[in-house]
């Protein structure tokens, strides 16, 4: 039963994330569950403080089933600890559940999702949204920005403050930690990090306001 029908819903909101994550497994609602390997929910605590969202799990996160666990999830850990926050309470998503992917050669590359498989995964996000009740809510990235503001958005321009959304009164959106992987040297690199560790300071900042 999908989170967005009332049933299904009213169950979810009972038994939770369990609940939720045994259902996405099953998820056919876009094509995109033929090309990956399997449904790659959310993980954290159900309170968590704050939820990061990202756009889709990359190749390990596939094979592994578990998100943010790659290079770029080790990126973001890094820069969670040099913020100041506290990963133990964070809770991290994707707004996409399978990985899209093009072959080349033996690797699969990451192909973004467009516009239509963002909005069929949408009620999965909501639903985890609903179930965590994050008080802060971290957009990572174009996609995920876009999944929460709408397609206007522009993390270049709206990025690194706090902004209301229909998710979460204190959303903030900011570069993806795979852009600091894909710059183009160290210069590009390092300042990319110093971007999103920058903004994440700015999480961890309001998170001690609210305690």
């Amino acid at each position: 039963m999908a989170p967005d029908d009332t049933g299904g819903a009213r169950r979810f909101r009972q038994e939770g994330l369990a609940s939720l994550r045994a259902e996405a497994r099953g998820c056919t609602r876009c094509p995109l569950y033929k090309l990956g390997t399997q449904t790659v929910f959310g993980e954290g605590p159900e309170n968590a403080s704050v939820m990061m969202v990202g756009e889709q799990p990359g190749d390990a996160e596939d094979l592994a089933g578990r998100p943010f666990v790659g290079p770029a999830g080790k990126l973001l850990d890094r820069a969670m600890e040099a913020a100041g926050i506290d990963r133990s309470r964070v809770y991290v998503t994707n707004a996409v559940k399978h990985f899209k992917w093009v072959a080349r050669g033996k690797r699969r590359l990451h192909s973004k999702p467009n516009a239509g498989e963002v909005r069929a995964c949408k009620p999965w996000l909501a639903s985890e949204v609903e179930l965590v009740q994050p008080r802060i809510l971290v957009c990572l990235g174009a996609t995920a920005a876009q999944a929460v503001f709408g397609p206007s958005f522009r993390v270049t321009k709206q990025g690194g403050s706090f902004l209301a959304s229909a998710f979460a009164d204190l959303t903030l959106a900011t570069i993806h930690p795979s852009s600091v992987l894909r710059a183009p040297d160290e210069a590009a690199r390092h300042a990319a990090m110093a971007q999103l560790t920058k903004h994440l300071a700015t999480v961890a900042k309001r998170l001690k306001r609210a305690r």
